[in-house]
């Protein structure tokens, strides 16, 4: 409930939140939270379509993002088997810091109350 409520604050994807969440309250490995999260994205993705059905879509775009994710997604289980778990939580860890960073740098004109 608290990632899902950040997640509506902030305006950005959960995933992101999710992961350090399972690792870190729930106790799961990396590997696990990252699987995790991906079919909360996944259930939270059909149930967008869903939501989007009998509505214009652009079937070309979706095709385009379907491809890109099922090549990321082969990619990435191929990196998982060569890359050591405590080296993929201390990247996801600087990239999580990264995209902190980048989103208060974003937003910050936009805190700023006149």
């Amino acid at each position: 409930m608290g990632v899902g409520l950040l997640t509506g604050i902030l305006g950005v994807g959960g995933g992101f939140l999710i992961v350090p969440a399972l690792v870190m309250f729930v106790g799961m490995s990396m590997q696990a939270a990252v699987g995790t999260s991906l079919v909360i994205i996944a259930l939270n993705s059909f149930a967008g379509l869903l939501g989007h059905f009998g509505g214009a879509m652009d079937f070309y775009l979706i095709a385009v993002f379907t491809v890109a994710g099922l090549a990321g997604t082969f990619a990435g289980s191929r990196l998982n088997k060569k890359i050591p778990a405590q080296k993929v939580q201390s990247l996801f860890a600087w990239f999580v810091i990264a995209l902190a960073i980048f989103l208060l740098v974003d937003n910050f004109p936009k805190m700023m109350v006149k």
